[in-house]
């Protein structure tokens, strides 16, 4: 077949390309980056998709013979992954592409249309250009080559359509995330302990971040990572998987997150603080298992608006709230420790957040790390509601997101394991994010242990969320499969058998198609690629 008939779409990464240009990658960024960096400045972290693509084009610039056999010899992995559809779409570079493969293989007699050869000839010539650029003076040669034009257009929206595994048919199964016929873009994620939930986190995020780190709309990620798996030195390998390094990790434990959980309100009417004070304190009492009382309650709203009155409405800290609070109580009483006392003074004792900004949460990747925590206590949730409240106040500043003909920018994921421990409790922002701030192009992932957990008195997550993928669970609720999945009788019964048979990595999904027509099953099995 010849070459011109060449086909760019629907190739796979080879499972072991990473490790294969690892020490490119490496050199790239010692090259580029200095030797210290102040506490607001990061250094560059090179995505996979940007060094895969200088490796291609430099192989491609070399024009040594190739061969047909040498393309062959390439090993073919069981665990391939879609490539990114923005490697070859960024910046209109795909013809530049094109037209070099033609060049160097226009005496190669092969397959072309065969997405399998492909592929591996474009690991060959990835495999040629980092043996170019390690030669002695070859990335200093290379380094400043750049054919991709700078520039922003609605068209360089990445298409977000996350890979996770295979059907029981062998067919890919993907999530579409950000074509403008999906309803809205939240994930819910249910699995006991070792059903492989968080193995499909990474997956989704993976994915995510593949599609979209190096184009002009990356989508960002903030990762409460209750269990501390994602945050552990030992498993350091997993954080390249998201296009991020060891930065991308905040202990509060350590070292206080660097930013204020508080809004600022300068220039901004007086009724906009008395709402927000009313919330605070609720949320307040709320993450608090003590029992607080209307009073307390009361007194802890005019102390947050006397904080912000002596700020100048400027972002306040908590010693202020705790020192307004202690101002209102009776003077014979000022030296008790009340219920609202306790929970402020826990928060000041602990330190968890910094008291100016010293980050964007919006424009880096972050993992929270919640691993040396009390799940259920107050430190946990303070952190996951402040922190989600920070992300509202953020995005509540930002224009609407960008659309294209087919598909709306997304901007950025929350993802929240072990979610049950946020959802039990009237969590505004958390609700916020779910019910508006897609809008914005913000979205969520909840994972939790147990269905059942998604439905509460003060929010249904079910109907908002695209995409249910129930793994193996302890115990199903027949009333939430009936919801999800539109399925009663002998229907409703063959799901909760194909649940209670899913194995480790394996989950069951709506077939959305099959639901709107009304036939065959409403759902579908995926055994979930495995990555870490």
């Amino acid at each position: 077949m010849k070459v011109q008939d060449i086909k760019l779409e629907g190739l796979k990464l080879l499972e072991e390309t990473h490790d294969l240009l690892e020490d490119v990658k490496h050199s790239l960024e010692q090259r580029l980056n200095l030797k210290e960096y102040s506490e607001s400045v990061r250094p560059v972290v090179l995505n996979l998709s940007t060094v895969m693509r200088i490796c291609l084009l430099v192989g491609l610039s070399d024009n040594a013979p190739r061969s047909k056999e040498k393309i062959e010899a390439i090993p073919s992995t069981s665990g391939n992954q879609p490539l990114a559809g923005s490697f070859f779409t960024k910046s209109n570079i795909k013809s530049v592409f094109l037209a070099l493969i033609k060049l160097r293989y226009k005496d190669v007699d092969a397959d072309w249309q065969n997405s399998t050869f492909v592929s591996k000839a474009l690991v060959c010539e990835m495999l040629r250009g980092r043996d170019i650029l390690m030669a002695e003076g070859g990335i200093d040669e290379w380094l400043h080559y750049s054919p991709m034009k700078v520039g922003r257009s609605l068209m360089d929206i990445p298409e977000l359509n996350l890979y996770i595994g295979k059907y029981e048919d062998g067919m890919d199964a993907a999530l579409d995330i950000n074509s403008r016929a999906i309803a809205n873009t939240q994930i819910l994620v249910a699995g006991t302990t070792g059903s492989g939930k968080s193995n499909l986190l990474a997956v989704l995020i993976n994915q995510i971040r593949m599609a979209s780190s190096d184009t002009h709309y990356p989508v960002n990620f903030l990762l409460f990572d209750y269990k501390g798996e994602f945050s552990d030195p030992a498993n350091a390998a997993w954080l390249s998987k998201f296009e991020t390094d060891s930065s991308a990790i905040l202990n509060p434990m350590e070292k206080p997150l660097p930013f204020t959980p508080f809004k600022d309100f300068t220039g901004r009417p007086v009724n906009e603080i008395n709402l927000y004070s009313t919330t605070l304190a609720n949320a307040l009492c709320s993450i608090s298992s003590a029992k607080i009382s209307a009073n307390m309650d009361n007194r802890l709203s005019e102390a947050i608006i006397n904080a912000y009155k002596a700020k100048g409405q400027k972002p306040i800290t908590f010693q202020e709230v705790l020192d307004n609070y202690t101002q209102l109580m009776p003077e014979k009483k000022q030296d008790d420790m009340d219920s609202v006392k306790s929970v402020l003074s826990q928060l000041i004792r602990n330190n968890i957040f910094a008291e100016s900004d010293k980050i964007d949460l919006m424009q880096g990747c972050y993992i929270i790390n919640l691993g040396q925590f009390e799940k259920d206590g107050i430190m946990a949730k303070a952190i996951v509601y402040f922190v989600t409240s920070k992300l509202n106040s953020i995005y509540e500043k930002l224009p609407g997101q960008a659309v294209n003909d087919e598909r709306v920018e997304i901007r950025h994921f929350t993802i929240i394991d072990e979610a049950h421990y946020m959802l039990n409790f009237e969590n505004k922002p958390l609700q916020n994010l779910i019910a508006v701030g897609r809008n914005k192009g913000m979205s969520v992932i909840l994972a939790t242990q147990n269905m059942e957990s998604f439905k509460t008195k003060h929010f249904d997550f079910y109907a908002n969320a695209q995409y249910p993928l129930i793994m193996r669970q302890q115990q199903q609720n027949d009333g939430v499969l009936k919801d999800l999945f539109g399925v009663s009788g002998n229907a409703l019964q063959e799901l909760k058998q194909g649940i209670a048979g899913l194995q480790k990595g394996e989950l069951i999904t709506k077939d959305a198609q099959a639901m709107a027509l009304g036939i065959g099953k409403h759902w579908k099995k995926v055994k979930v690629t495995h990555l870490i």
